[in-house]
């Protein structure tokens, strides 16, 4: 396989972090040296940040914050980011949710080779989806996404959503001890359980913020889970709010309910509308307040309820000519592939993954026809969470024998202990396609394979 020529960073002028440009018909992240060739600049470096207070975390961001900056896009145009690697070991860009040729996908020894050390490399590929997107590294995933490596990716509606306000909630649980240092990514024994779990909950990287927002408009709360492992139990008592989207693809508009559980990877559009001047809303996971939301004097009028998004252009699968195939998530039979190498806790249909095996790709665990239309049968066999994503296409979400499924479009699946759900798609995206777990513990540790689309 051939790669986009990475190349060495030169005569880069004129960096600096900046906001939108007037009118928001252009967002750009840093002055561009050419602006011919691209219109971001987009740059990973090492960053200090205070998530514990008077106490210094010695994080790794992208634009100079972490998480990193909101990239912006609009639905049809064309994103072109150039990344700059700043840090000391090479990385990549990934950009999860996202449909778009192989050779942008950020898989190292896939779609590209990793970008080393003061290298950089011209990401470029069409928005066909609006939605909530993010990105984030694919290589070292457990340690670069722990330090920080993730962002949300925002494509705006092709047409004026209806939406007049609107928030980002980035959530990451991190990986520090009382005074703000590291702590293990990665743990052997929780690996192979649930996965690592991070210590301090954050919404933007702050702890328990209190969020204003104007009384009586209805805003649009973008969450995305850019977290290593921990699945969110999302619940606002008292709220009136509901479902827009989910994983960035749009739903007829629904009540939240009791709770939702937004898997690592996972996203979802609310509508809220804001209560009067002077009311607090808890956001909550489980129990357990994530921030608060406060009303605060608007001078506009109410808002009203916004019509349902318009559907993304995923071709619909044909479920009466749809071939199925099968695939169990399960523990591994063999848990250590021998001396100093990485422990596989997890497989798939008998397979694990070797993160250190630069060929695992060319050994593809389905080869699907290109536009050929295909169920997929999961099956997890243990008692912990995955959640399912599938690189390069959407799927639809048609069926659990654990849940009521009202069948949805998405790239992640929730999938729970000892469920089996069935999802269904069409193969017209042609490449190597990653399949795997988004606990990150469980994919660096067996639980992701390749499919080829061909």
């Amino acid at each position: 396989m051939s790669f986009t020529r990475r190349q060495i960073l030169s005569g880069i002028a004129g960096i600096g972090v900046v906001g939108l440009a007037a009118g928001g018909a252009r967002y750009w992240l840093a002055r561009v040296a050419a602006p011919q060739t691209h219109d971001y600049e987009l740059i990973a470096a090492p960053v200090d940040i205070e998530l514990v207070a008077g106490h210094s975390t010695p994080a790794w961001g992208y634009g100079g914050q972490a998480p990193g900056v909101e990239l912006r896009s609009r639905q049809g145009d064309w994103l072109r980011v150039r990344f700059i690697n700043k840090l000391d070991e090479p990385t990549t860009i990934h950009w999860h949710g996202i449909r778009l040729p192989l050779e942008m996908d950020g898989v190292p020894y896939v779609s590209q080779l990793p970008v080393l050390p003061g290298e950089y490399f011209d990401y470029q590929f069409k928005t066909e989806d609006a939605g909530s997107f993010w990105y984030h590294p694919h290589l070292s995933s457990a340690e670069q996404l722990g330090r920080g490596l993730v962002g949300p990716l925002i494509v705006e509606e092709r047409e004026p959503s209806g939406f007049q306000h609107e928030r980002t909630l980035s959530l990451k649980t991190w990986h520090i001890d009382e005074e703000g240092a590291f702590t293990a990514f990665s743990v052997p024994r929780e690996a192979a359980r649930e996965g690592t779990r991070g210590r301090l909950s954050t919404i933007n990287g702050v702890p328990a913020p209190t969020l204003e927002l104007p009384a009586g408009q209805v805003v649009r709360l973008r969450v995305i889970n850019l977290d290593n492992t921990v699945t969110y139990r999302l619940n606002m008592p008292g709220a009136d709010v509901r479902i827009y989207a989910l994983d960035g693809h749009p739903i007829e508009p629904r009540e939240l309910g009791k709770e939702y559980w937004l898997g690592p990877g996972m996203r979802i559009d609310l509508a809220l509308k804001v209560p009067e001047a002077g009311q607090e809303l808890p956001l909550r996971n489980g129990p357990l307040r994530l921030a608060t939301l406060r009303s605060i004097v608007s001078a506009e009028p109410a808002g009203n309820w916004p019509a349902a998004l318009p559907r993304n252009p995923v071709p619909e699968p044909d479920l009466s000519k749809a071939e199925t195939l099968s695939f169990k998530f399960e523990w591994a039979a063999t848990l250590v592939n021998g001396p100093g190498r990485p422990s596989n806790y997890w497989q798939i249909n008998g397979k694990a993954w070797d993160i250190q095996d630069k060929t695992c790709a060319d050994r593809p665990i389905a080869t699907l026809k290109k536009n050929g239309h295909y169920i997929f049968e999961l099956r997890n066999m243990a008692q912990y969470l995955h959640p399912i994503h599938l690189h390069g296409m959407a799927f639809k979400v048609i069926s659990s024998d654990r849940k009521k499924i009202i069948p949805y479009f998405t790239d992640t699946y929730l999938l729970g202990k000892n469920e089996t759900a069935r999802i269904a798609l069409v193969a017209d995206n042609p490449g190597v396609w990653m399949f795997h777990c988004h606990v990150i513990d469980h994919m660096e540790t067996g639980l992701m394979a390749a499919i080829e689309v061909a």
